[in-house]
């Protein structure tokens, strides 16, 4: 057991981890195609027409999932950078370098389709709802990490810094997510928890498997994201310098 623990371990040099993450981003980039095409289908074409909302309900099949990740992302970023902070491990620290722009992605996505969903279904493109206000909040502190880490010139320094306001900022993903129960918000509640749903077991399927398509999505380009980020952080070792030559 101790000796698969140190196999493992072994992996968290960016030396080592480097060529693992190339064979990884291709896996997720054919799950990501494999669950995106099945979720579209499954949400445009066999899903039921919705007895209220109509064709419109259908952007949920987007928006739903992008919301979803904006937060796992954002969880995900500050427990890499915690890690990198608590144990000064460079690998962490570039991982939650690479997340920030991905989830700031999945957090503008879910900005932008929400305002499509909410002008037919609320007359309006933007309320002042506590779920929304918080959403956008949550995108401005992605911009913000990665604003910050960019302004300052030392890596070390500027991952402690960066980790210190994701750490701070995750606060907020518990507000996103309980903002419908502790509010009276024009944003309707979960259709879904643990236990049962109240959709539709075809919009269920939909919105599950383009969930996942944008969790091999974020994989694969966190992945791609982090090996550039390696390349450049750790261009003054021998093996990149070895592996630029090789290139060359």
């Amino acid at each position: 057991m101790s000796n698969r623990l140190i196999n493992w371990f072994r992996f968290s040099s960016p030396h080592n981890f480097y060529p693992l993450a190339g064979k990884m981003i291709p896996l997720f980039w054919a799950l990501a195609a494999l669950f995106g095409v099945a979720g579209l289908w499954m949400g445009f074409f066999v899903a039921p027409t919705d007895a209220q909302q109509g064709e419109g309900y259908r952007i949920i099949f987007i928006h739903v999932p992008a919301s979803w990740m904006s937060m796992v992302i954002y969880m995900a970023m500050a427990a890499w950078a915690a890690v990198g902070l608590s144990l000064n491990a460079r690998l962490s620290s570039m991982m939650a370098q690479a997340l920030a722009p991905t989830g700031a992605l999945m957090a503008f996505l879910s900005l932008w389709t929400g305002a499509f969903w909410g002008k037919p279904m609320w007359g309006t493109w933007w309320v002042w709802d506590a779920r929304i206000t918080s959403e956008l909040i949550l995108f401005f502190l992605y911009l913000g990490f990665m604003a910050l880490q960019a302004s300052i010139d030392d890596p070390r320094r500027a991952d402690k810094a960066g980790a210190v306001l994701a750490l701070v900022g995750a606060v907020n993903v518990p507000i996103i997510y309980y903002s419908v129960i502790w509010w009276n918000t024009l944003h309707q509640g979960s259709s879904i928890n643990l236990t049962k749903s109240s959709m539709a077991v075809t919009m269920l399927w939909g919105m599950l498997l383009m969930a996942l398509c944008l969790w091999m999505y974020s994989i694969a380009v966190a992945l791609t994201r982090l090996r550039a980020i390696i390349l450049e952080r750790e261009s003054h070792t021998d093996w990149v310098k070895q592996l630029k030559e090789i290139k060359a």
